[in-house]
């Protein structure tokens, strides 16, 4: 069954008219992006909508570097000291760089919420809202067995009276930890063999129709998107009447699937809301050329961040740190999004001649040490525990270690220069208990304590 939207189709022709009306008034002449006088009321039109988290504010901090002549060794973990500023300058106070020592910011989105990961809890953010006006009951989805993604969408479920099914990659371990433990504490963990778990969409499909049983429902998340167009339902009473609803005895059941990651075009959405954010003139602002830094999994945090700059007309490149892709497979990710975000609200975001740039609107790079995901390499752990000790701040190995790492990097070749990095913390550090029972010898010389 799905929700019939016939009403919703023409408003989304009328929106679809009235954007490339606008967007044809103010079409740049060139493949550079440039602030239009109409970037901010598009934004706004398309931010306008509930949200999960109240608010888009986040922290940033500063990290300053040791200064590259007294460095222990080269690489990104010869840093002979690290230094945490709480309360860092902005505005025209981002420009008074250091004499001596690199800097980054980081936006410290891995403090949004103590067991969801800052890039989860953006992608869900605008995902989560439609999911409970349209009275859904279970949330069907899948990940792997350490998958932070599955832990966000259990914890983010049971929040809101939903129950989450899981289906996780492989055999249950023998101790659960981490994002594991999360998820079967919140959710309904199914673990799937690999060769089933091959096909997702037919996996999640079968699920879903189980979960479902024959009285309930199974929604196309699509189709929950088109009705938004037209379907408002913000008010208390309302939500009132849906918690009722999901908690009456008997209640046919309504499951809509949520694909692996959230790596959906509505999950952009939360992103482009948390660029809007930064880009306030007493934070980031809109005029200064900055390098953005985030690790990509999936990539959808990156080409978010790339839309969001490039809806607002901001001088901001985004460099996402490859972990689970090649280069070839991340920028048809980025072109596949970028086209779904399209098609979903209507709205070229994009124009044609950009469409055509060779790199797209994101910088995908090699992390600075290459090797196979999922893999953590000998002295990681110990740059983790550096980078906590001295700063506060916790990353892990496998993702948030590999955006620092370039962030610093980045950071020194700037110098004295115009640009100021920024990285994007998205969180992962309940992945460090699964990581410490993987690799239990990287982790058992952390009792010996740093030697620098």
């Amino acid at each position: 069954m799905k929700l019939q939207c016939s009403a919703s189709r023409s408003a989304i022709a009328a929106m679809k008219n009235e954007f490339h009306s606008a967007e044809l008034l103010h079409r740049p002449q060139s493949c550079v992006p440039k602030v239009r006088p109409s970037s901010e009321e598009f934004v706004s039109k398309l931010l306008d909508r509930r949200w999960a988290l109240p608010s888009p504010d986040t922290k940033i901090h500063q990290t300053v570097l040791s200064s590259p002549q007294v460095r222990s060794r080269d690489g990104p973990f010869g840093y002979t000291s690290l230094l945490n500023n709480t309360q860092p300058a902005f505005g025209d106070g981002m420009m008074a760089k250091d004499e001596q020592n690199p800097s980054f910011y980081i936006v410290r989105d891995d403090l949004l919420h103590p067991l969801v990961n800052g890039n989860k809890a953006r992608k869900l953010d605008g995902l989560l809202p439609l999911i409970e006006e349209h009275t859904v009951t279970d949330v069907v989805t899948c990940g792997g067995c350490q998958s932070a993604h599955a832990a966000a969408v259990a914890v983010s479920c049971a929040e809101r009276g939903l129950k989450s099914h899981l289906l996780l990659r492989g055999e249950q371990p023998e101790i659960l930890t981490g994002y594991n433990l999360i998820s079967t504490l919140y959710g309904n963990v199914t673990y799937v063999p690999r060769s089933i778990y091959a096909n997702r969409e037919e996996m999640l499909k079968s699920h879903a129709n189980l979960v479902a049983g024959n009285s309930g429902c199974v929604v196309l998340f699509s189709d929950i998107l088109e009705a938004s167009f037209t379907t408002q339902t913000s008010s208390a009473s309302n939500f009132l009447q849906m918690d009722a609803n999901r908690s009456a005895k008997n209640c046919p059941r309504k499951v809509v699937i949520v694909n692996e990651g959230a790596g959906d075009a509505v999950a952009i959405l939360g992103v482009i809301r948390l660029v809007q954010y930064l880009s306030q003139n007493h934070l980031l602002g809109k005029e200064r050329p900055l390098k953005f830094v985030v690790d990509a999994g999936t990539g959808t945090t990156a080409v978010g961040l790339g839309l969001g700059a490039l809806c607002l007309g901001l001088p901001w490149e985004v460099t996402a740190v490859m972990l689970a892709d090649t280069v070839d497979g991340y920028k048809q990710q980025e072109k596949r999004l970028i086209s779904s975000f399209k098609r979903c609200f209507s709205f070229h975001l994009v124009d044609h001649s950009l469409n055509e740039l060779h790199d797209g609107i994101v910088n995908w790079v090699e992390r600075c040490h290459p090797r196979k995901f999922g893999n953590v390499l000998k002295g990681e752990v110990e740059a983790c525990q550096q980078i906590a000790q001295q700063t506060g701040i916790l990353v892990d190995p496998m993702y948030t270690l590999a955006a620092w790492e370039m962030a610093a990097l980045l950071s020194e070749k700037e110098g004295k220069g115009a640009v100021n990095v920024v990285m994007l913390h998205t969180g992962g550090t309940l992945g460090m208990f699964g990581l410490a029972q993987r690799y239990r010898s990287y982790f058992h010389t952390l009792k010996d304590g740093l030697s620098i």
